[in-house]
């Protein structure tokens, strides 16, 4: 591996994004006995600059663990889809699971969300590319080109499916607008680590810190939690096993289980019953480069994904869009200078979807959501 890098280019508030779109490839339940914050280790202190520096550098040539998660975004409840209960990758955005995770190289890495009632796995392998779900006995699998090989293109990668990952998007969003500093050390996963918090100094802010622990020894992120201005802990994912080492090869070859329906697709990996609706392809096709309003923790992402975005929503059979548009059709209907649409305020974002097919998403109070909109109007 030429070195796994803990740095994204991406904003942390475009990760929201996905969790209004409810595809969030994460999984994992949460241990609180796992974390224990006032540990004692035999760390030695270090400055935030130095955890930073020691992040930017970090490199495995491959890792194993499993990992677990908690989300309260305040996001209403999706019923369940054909009985997978949590082992069905559209439950991730709120509730607990659990997810065991392998990397190893640039080109292998697997995913396997474990249920009650059944389990879901991404196994990305060189050109292959394989989903596939055991409650409904189908797997899909896609050829995945040596050039398509970029983050954005493997399920778990340049998503919040592990805490490097999630971590990933806060470091880089740090700015002026960041107050960044140590609180101390953990045990995460078994394993000291060290603490570090970023906190807006806008206090306009929905989210009110996020903090990171980093493995003493190996400098990976391997826990992060997002706090709301209230306090609560609204997402939160850790490792409870880590090992740092290149995991057997045995674990990324796939083999269908006997009597698996396998389907050869091509298009964008979304994982089981997560293809876009009819309206919303992969490459969203039509769609304009979004705008940004404002700046820092309090900036609004406004984006047009054009009028038929919300009619191919309601209209699509599928089971996670399905899923989608019950969630959407939940929310309140508002109108304003801006239009009419559904708005959303959860725990620490804030969400609004318009009937012209307009959304924007940012971590303030839904009303300055409604105002970015106001000010940007339709960009067609």
């Amino acid at each position: 591996m030429d070195g796994m890098r803990f740095f994204s280019r991406v904003p942390v508030l475009r990760w929201l994004v996905p969790l209004v779109g409810a595809v969030v490839l994460l999984g994992g339940g949460w241990a609180l006995t796992q974390i224990s914050a006032a540990a004692r280790t035999d760390l030695k202190p270090r400055s935030a600059a130095q955890l930073l520096a020691d992040v930017q550098r970090a490199h495995l040539d491959g890792l194993s663990g499993t990992i677990v998660q908690k989300s309260d975004l305040g996001l209403p409840s999706l019923p369940d889809s054909g009985g997978s209960g949590s082992s069905n990758l559209s439950s991730l955005v709120s509730g607990t699971h659990t997810l065991k995770v392998w990397f190893s190289g640039p080109d292998k890495a697997r995913l396997a969300l474990l249920g009650t009632l059944g389990e879901s796995d991404v196994v990305w392998n060189g050109t292959d590319l394989w989903t596939w779900s055991s409650t409904t006995d189908t797997a899909t699998h896609r050829t995945v080109h040596p050039q398509q090989h970029h983050q954005s293109d493997v399920p778990g990668q340049g998503a919040l499916t592990t805490p490097q990952a999630a971590a990933q998007a806060a470091l880089d969003a740090i700015k002026p607008t960041t107050k960044v500093f140590t609180s101390g050390t953990a045990m995460v996963a078994g394993r000291p680590a060290y603490e570090l918090v970023l906190q807006p100094r806008d206090q306009g802010s929905l989210i009110g810190s996020v903090r990171i622990g980093i493995d003493g020894a190996t400098h990976v992120p391997t826990s992060f939690q997002i706090l709301s201005d209230n306090g609560t802990t609204a997402f939160q994912v850790a490792f409870t096993s880590f090992d740092p080492t290149r995991p057997d090869a045995a674990q990324f070859r796939f083999n269908p289980p006997p009597g698996t329906k396998v389907k050869e697709q091509s298009g964008s990996p979304m994982g089981p019953g997560m293809q876009l609706p009819h309206g919303m392809p992969g490459t969203m096709a039509g769609a304009v480069a979004p705008q940004v309003v404002g700046h820092g923790w309090t900036s609004v992402l406004v984006a047009d994904l054009g009028s038929k975005a919300l009619s191919g929503l309601e209209q699509n059979g599928g089971p996670a869009s399905g899923q989608l548009s019950q969630m959407l059709r939940a929310l309140p209907t508002e109108s304003g200078p801006w239009g009419t649409g559904h708005a959303f305020q959860g725990t620490v974002f804030s969400a609004v979807l318009t009937n012209d097919g307009r959304v924007a998403v940012g971590a303030v109070p839904v009303s300055q959501v409604e105002a970015a909109l106001s000010q940007t109007g339709s960009t067609r």
